[in-house]
């Protein structure tokens, strides 16, 4: 008969034995690679000592091709729940020291089971994938798994922040996991996403590329936007990952953290009043804004690399969340195109989701022109900024800094696509199209043009016409701003706002 003692012992060395995965030799080889385990990873990420694991004692019951003989320890992916700043959160990491991390049918079963968990307590999911895909042996049930998850995230969309981290191989079926989610986290040099991988495209077009150059960090933040921060090791990318939880809230029926202010509300900032050139086409840097009138000067750029035309990042004004979309003249004059609409849709829906205010820095002189942005759809894209600002019932608030031209002006949240108060620096210039080429088809016949034009500028690259009819709330002093936007968005914290009852629009994907 077994004892007590016993049976706890016996308890106690399974433990010991999954908690080492894929055994010593295995995680050798993982920190050789520049990469910390599941566990290690799980540890950083939370606050210390707060993990409860679940579903460790998980088996796959695969008995082809010899995976009767196979031990997977843990199934291969570790899953739990855990605090970040005392906040809950769901979490799972694959371990890819375990059959390469690969995913079968009681793996996604595992995963499934902390998404619904986190769904039911309202709180935010963290994936750490780091695997070699689809467990082949597996065949059909691996890809069930696949589609179990896939489901799972659409349901928690919009419900729950989701947020996944790459941090090895992610190929095939198994990025579209991670795209479905609202941020991807990529390490350098350690992690890559693909449809397809390297030895495929050669065979099938004959194109040679290495894994980073197809899949890596910067190719996936910079060229296709498909991930949206960037972090030199699995340490920093976990760090980062608190301070994106720090700005967030835990669902869609909360508001995001109030975070003690001990930057004055009131405080004025004189270097905005000369910040602006003189000259209409000079460039500036849009960052300077945002670092003088936010807490501290402290952002969270959302895909830096990616549209660098328009910022998009998380902020505090007096403590409180909101979310920035701004033109960047620096780059490419802050015109909006493909790449900048969909950045920018995507991160006004997910704010509006989560109730995080919008602000948005108007310098926009139109969209970018040219055969390539038409024939890769610039009207459609352009039409989902148009959608997602009219959607949104968040406070909505648009500073017209300087060029405010056209469609593009509409485009960046104007009065008529909901926002709840529009004001102006002096040196915003509310438009159809820029002053001086309008004047120039208005007075071309005239033989005094060059007097007409320059009253024409005068008179119109301002922000008073657009004031005279409403469009514009207020006209601040540039010093100002900090002060003015804190009041303003505070006294639109009661905004109540519905839409039309239907099952959803059709956003223009």
């Amino acid at each position: 008969m077994t004892t007590v003692k016993e049976k706890i012992q016996e308890l106690k060395q399974r433990q010991k034995k999954i908690k080492m995965g894929g055994g010593q030799k295995r995680i050798d080889s993982q920190h050789a690679k520049g990469k910390l385990t599941a566990r290690e990873r799980i540890a950083i990420l939370l606050d210390e000592g707060s993990f409860i694991e679940l579903d460790q004692f998980v088996e796959h019951r695969c008995t082809n091709f010899g995976m009767e003989k196979e031990e997977a320890p843990g199934e291969g992916v570790v899953t739990g729940y855990g605090t970040i700043d005392n906040r809950l959160v769901y979490v799972f990491a694959q371990d890819f020291t375990v059959i390469g991390g690969s995913l079968g049918e009681m793996h996604a079963a595992k995963i499934c089971k902390v998404q619904e968990l986190a769904m039911k307590m309202g709180v935010p999911i963290i994936g750490i994938n780091d695997s070699g895909g689809a467990r082949i042996q597996e065949a059909v049930d691996a890809l069930s798994g696949y589609g179990k998850i896939f489901y799972q995230n659409t349901l928690a969309s919009g419900v729950i922040p989701q947020i996944s981290v790459i941090m090895g191989p992610c190929a095939g079926g198994a990025v579209y996991s991670p795209a479905l989610t609202d941020f991807i986290y990529m390490v350098r040099n350690t992690s890559q996403m693909f449809i397809t991988g390297p030895q495929v495209i050669k065979t099938v077009t004959g194109e040679e590329v290495t894994a980073e150059e197809l899949g890596g960090a910067m190719t996936h933040n910079a060229t296709s936007g498909v991930a949206h921060f960037i972090a030199e090791n699995d340490t920093d990318c976990l760090e980062q990952i608190r301070r994106l939880i720090s700005f967030l809230p835990s669902n869609n029926l909360e508001g995001s953290p109030v975070i003690e202010c001990s930057d004055d509300p009131s405080r004025t900032e004189e270097e905005l009043n000369t910040l602006i050139p003189d000259h209409s086409n000079q460039s500036y840097d849009t960052k300077e804004i945002i670092t003088k009138i936010v807490d501290n000067g402290d952002f969270y750029e959302v895909q830096p690399y990616y549209a660098a035309n328009l910022i998009t990042t998380f902020a505090r004004l007096d403590g409180q969340t909101i979310g920035i979309i701004a033109n960047q003249p620096k780059v490419m004059a802050g015109c909006l195109d493909i790449n900048a609409s969909d950045k920018s849709s995507r991160f006004i829906r997910f704010c509006d989701a989560f109730n995080i205010p919008l602000l948005n820095l108007v310098d926009v002189p139109g969209f970018l022109p040219g055969t390539n942005q038409e024939y890769g759809g610039i009207i459609r894209h352009g039409a989902k900024m148009l959608y997602a600002y009219s959607e949104a019932t968040v406070p909505k608030v648009t500073l017209v800094v300087r060029k405010a031209y056209g469609g593009s002006y509409l485009a960046m949240c104007s009065r008529d696509l909901g926002a709840d108060q529009v004001i102006a620096w002096p040196t915003a210039e509310i438009a159809v199209m820029g002053p001086a080429g309008a004047a120039n088809i208005i007075f071309k016949k005239d033989p005094d043009i060059k007097t007409k034009t320059d009253e024409y500028v005068k008179n119109f690259a301002t922000p008073y016409q657009a004031a005279k009819r409403g469009f514009v709330d207020m006209v601040i002093e540039p010093q100002e701003t900090r002060s003015v936007l804190i009041s303003t968005f505070s006294m639109l914290a009661s905004k109540r706002e519905g839409r039309p009852a239907k099952r959803h629009g059709n956003f223009p994907v």
